[in-house]
């Protein structure tokens, strides 16, 4: 989608909702209940086909009292105006990063710690743990709204205009980070310069030489075709951080306790199916950015940069003390697990 047609299609959006914050919930022309999931990815994308789950098993299970309705492609706004709709219950669900949510509960940063888990079966595994993890979903509920469940968005990795072997080819480079403290102090560490900036303005900001290239998982290359501007992908997997699907508190306080397992139902369907197509599509991806778009991926020491900034994880645990148990329990979780081989 264009994003001239995107904001054609969003003042429209917006205006009906701003209306809707001021009336209450939405009714359909059928009297039932209107539920609003907004996301920042295509159609196409792992997180919107598993919604399209979410969407199915709740209008099956409550078809009578419930309309599912997703908006992609930012149709609502961006991540973070998105997350301040569903506080305000003028939606009722969005997909947002842990960067977003940083903003509203400060256990959120160690996402962005690098290097936080040890290997994507120790990173899957910490994140299934529903009990544990219930502890930290519940951290938001002050702001009104909590997380009902987490989507992988993948391992995060450097690609760029040159190829990267080592931290030492950093130096000198811009590289566009999450606007998040802890991404910016790992690149700065790694010895490049760290470029805060929306996602959406990167192809052309490496296109135009403002900056080298950027860090994201594989999807980023074909889905955002950075592929076309960025040919060298190094997997240093310096982070994973997932998705969280977030739910207004209100809204989840009105259902009965049927309805309420329904839902919680309906959101661990939607994480299931997520992290079956997310690595059906990384294989896709990889395979087109390769033999499509000139692509070179590179496998690197990933000892070389985690050593370069693992002193940022003591300096995060003292400046943030609210994320120290999380960590202590992802350590034992890598202790199981181990590093990937």
């Amino acid at each position: 989608m264009s994003i001239s047609v995107k904001r054609r299609l969003i003042l429209p959006v917006m205006l009906a909702l701003s209306a809707l914050a001021l009336t209450g919930c939405g009714q359909g022309a059928n009297g039932k209940r209107i539920i609003r999931i907004s996301h920042m990815q295509a159609e196409t994308h792992p997180e919107h086909i598993g919604l399209v789950a979410f969407k199915d098993y709740v209008e099956e299970k409550l078809g009578d009292k419930y309309e599912v309705q997703i908006f992609p492609n930012e149709l609502l706004g961006g991540a973070q105006r998105s997350i301040e709709l569903t506080q305000t219950g003028a939606i009722d669900f969005t997909v947002a990063g842990t960067a977003n949510l940083e903003t509203f509960a400060d256990v959120y940063e160690i996402y962005s710690m690098p290097y936080l888990f040890s290997s994507e079966k120790a990173y899957h595994a910490a994140m299934q743990d529903t009990d544990y993890m219930k502890t930290v979903y519940a951290s938001t509920e002050a702001s009104g709204f909590q997380v009902m469940t987490w989507y992988n968005a993948g391992t995060r990795s450097f690609y760029a205009k040159k190829a990267i072997y080592t931290p030492d080819d950093m130096k000198g480079m811009k590289l566009r980070v999450q606007q998040s403290p802890a991404s910016i102090a790992m690149v700065n560490a790694m010895g490049a310069a760290a470029s805060p900036m929306s996602f959406g303005e990167v192809y052309t900001a490496i296109q135009q030489g403002v900056i080298d290239g950027a860090e994201n998982n594989e999807l980023a290359l074909t889905n955002n075709k950075h592929g076309e501007v960025a040919k060298f992908y190094s997997y240093d997997m310096h982070q994973m951080i997932p998705d969280m699907l977030v739910a207004n508190r209100k809204f989840l306080n009105s259902l009965d306790e049927t309805e309420r397992q329904v839902f919680e139902e309906a959101a661990a369907l939607s994480t299931e199916v997520e992290l079956v197509e997310w690595e059906k599509q990384i294989e896709e991806a990889k395979e087109i950015a390769i033999n499509d778009m000139g692509v070179e991926f590179i496998e690197v020491d990933t000892d070389l940069f985690r050593e370069k900034v693992l002193p940022l994880h003591e300096e995060m645990l003292e400046k943030n003390p609210a994320i120290r148990d999380l960590y202590e329990y992802i350590q034992t979780i890598n202790a199981q697990y181990g590093e990937e081989e």
